[in-house]
């Protein structure tokens, strides 16, 4: 049986998906132990074996077969053995006793072999090792094409979940979420070590003093894609699904806004108004593109966290944080023509309903609700999202006056944007204020990157006004670089100098405080040889966080003092 089952692998009709599970498989089958084939089980597929008084024992398909195979007659007594055979028997047989074996079916022509089989590292013997050795002899094929091995799911301090630990968690109870008295009762019953459950529910009570709120399904699905890198085994954390909830809500804030622009607008006006698009459209369509050429190579390579952390990308910080933001200019603008909103709504509309297909595998229930309410706003007509084709590259819809360099426009408008806003932050100016900005050692391509986005950068920057000047004539001001371009914000009448230095002068003094307290703690021998190692790595980074906070003080303070 083993001969044939690892020419299997070795000639390439098997995959191992990592393939370095391939290794753990031949070891395995290249070096076969006696192996004990009873388990003491009510069901299952009882041992072929009977028993004369004597313990003489005889194998065959039934009590008949062995009687005849051994010339017993009908007076000697014979009792069949009570044991099961183990259950990698009836597991051996699974993927072709469910289609209908022994009998010729039409499922077992058509599914056997199968493509993929989905599995833990720690049943390669046990369980896939046995389906290819008992596929190949019953059904002269091998039973799949590729094995995926993954992880295990271990608790956040990487320990194996196991009843007796008390650390496993019901899926369910994340979904739907429980109180803490519930969870206590349910970690510390039914034990196999009961003289453990007053232990257990103590962790239980210091790890979830709240019990456990209700993520939903579509969160804890997608935690798991995230964290499913080839192989390892995860570290499930509760703070990651909470994350990953705040996504879910995320998408269904972006929904809320492309249908509050879209719905009230007849999709048969597209047929009376020709579209124009914005440099904005165009980079968002190019990105989604990138976004699903990506996410398609990493299903093909059964990276699901890679594709995972894409989707969630380009949802969170290209449509959601940058094209939603971008949109509102023309959405909410009193010059802007029909054909250009109808070319933003087209692209709202269109976009968010190829991010829902392609994140519908990871996240089914939430991409199906909000597929079947902009549904009418698409033109689709479908009964399910899961019915409709996966996204491909360069299924995007196609726009007219292609800009080619509509990603480089962008990033200059997000350079500009964020320096803006990060000289607000360190200056202590109101995020609502227009500021009067002044523009220096610039180029004639930075003054038409300009000219095209002018309307995203006094919305998204709040600028007041636009100057160009040269660089000699630059007055005393807060600076941001966008590529070799200065953006110069002059502080005058926009903030109170000297309460400013008062209260930078306040923080510096608090922060120099802490640094000493905390590098005081580090420096005294008993703390950093006897605390616990995550202890002192947290007091490690505390201090160099509280480092650059000081350095930033300091440099904003020395700033304010030059105006």
């Amino acid at each position: 049986l083993a001969k044939p089952a690892i020419a299997a692998v070795e000639n390439g009709d098997i995959k191992f998906v990592p393939e370095n599970w391939e290794k753990t498989y031949f070891e395995w089958m290249r070096n076969i132990q006696d192996w004990c084939i009873s388990r003491q089980l009510w069901w299952g597929h009882r041992i072929p074996a009977w028993y004369d008084e004597e313990g003489n024992f005889y194998v065959g398909k039934d009590e008949a077969d062995a009687r005849e195979k051994n010339n017993l007659s009908d007076e000697i007594k014979l009792v069949q053995d009570n044991d099961v055979l183990d259950t990698w028997f009836s597991s051996a047989l699974w993927p072709f006793s469910t289609l209908g074996w022994p009998q010729k079916t039409p499922e077992l022509e058509a599914f056997y072999p199968t493509n993929v089989l989905v599995t833990g590292f720690d049943i390669i013997f046990f369980w896939v090792a046995r389906m290819i050795m008992f596929g190949i002899k019953f059904m002269g094929d091998v039973p799949f094409k590729e094995v995926y091995v993954t992880g295990l799911i271990r608790d956040s301090e990487g320990q194996k979940m196991s009843k007796s630990k008390g650390n496993v968690l019901d899926p369910l109870d994340l979904i739907d979420g429980i109180d803490l008295e519930a969870l206590v009762n349910k970690s510390a019953s039914n034990m196999m070590q009961p003289a453990q459950a007053e232990k257990i529910a103590k962790q239980t009570r210091k790890h979830f003093p709240d019990g456990i709120p209700a993520f939903g399904t579509d969160a804890i699905r997608f935690t798991f894609a995230v964290l499913a890198s080839t192989g390892r085994d995860i570290r499930f954390d509760l703070s990651r699904v909470e994350g990953y909830r705040n996504f879910c809500n995320k998408i269904w804030n972006a929904a809320r806004y492309v249908m509050m622009q879209c719905e009230a607008h007849d999709p048969a006006e597209q047929n009376k108004v020709t579209p124009e698009y914005s440099v904005a459209d165009q980079w968002i369509n190019q990105e989604l593109d990138r976004a699903t050429e990506t996410i398609n190579q990493h299903f093909n390579q059964y990276r699901f966290d890679l594709a995972a952390k894409t989707m969630y990308e380009f949802t969170w910080h290209e449509f959601c944080d940058w094209y939603l933001e971008l949109s509102k200019p023309v959405m909410f603008s009193d010059t802007a023509s029909a054909e250009q909103k109808l070319g933003t709504r087209l692209t709202l509309i269109n976009t968010l309903e190829t991010l829902l297909r392609l994140m519908h595998p990871v996240m089914p229930f939430i991409t199906e609700e909000i597929w079947q309410q902009i549904k009418p706003l698409t033109g689709k007509t479908g009964d399910s999202i899961q019915l409709e084709s996966y996204p491909k590259p360069n299924e995007v819809v196609s726009l007219s006056e292609h800009n080619i360099n509509a990603a480089e426009d962008i990033d200059w408008v997000k350079s500009f944007v964020v320096g803006i806003r990060k000289i607000r932050s360190e200056m202590n100016v109101n995020p609502g204020k227009r500021i009067p900005v002044l523009l220096a050692n610039y180029t004639q391509q930075d003054k038409q990157r300009y000219q095209i986005t002018s309307e995203y950068l006094a919305q998204l920057a709040k600028l007041e006004s636009v100057d160009w000047i040269d660089e000699a004539d630059a007055p005393q001001a807060a600076m941001a670089l966008v590529g070799e371009m200065k953006v110069l914000i002059p502080l005058a009448g926009l903030i109170d100098r000297d309460a400013e230095i008062e209260r930078l002068t306040k923080e510096v003094v608090k922060t120099k405080d802490n640094l000493e307290k905390t590098e005081a703690r580090l420096n005294n021998p008993k703390f950093a040889n006897k605390a616990p190692e995550k202890v002192v790595k947290q007091a490690r980074d505390q201090a160099e966080s509280q480092r650059k906070s000081l350095q930033e003080l300091e440099s904003q303070l020395e700033k304010i003092k030059l105006l």
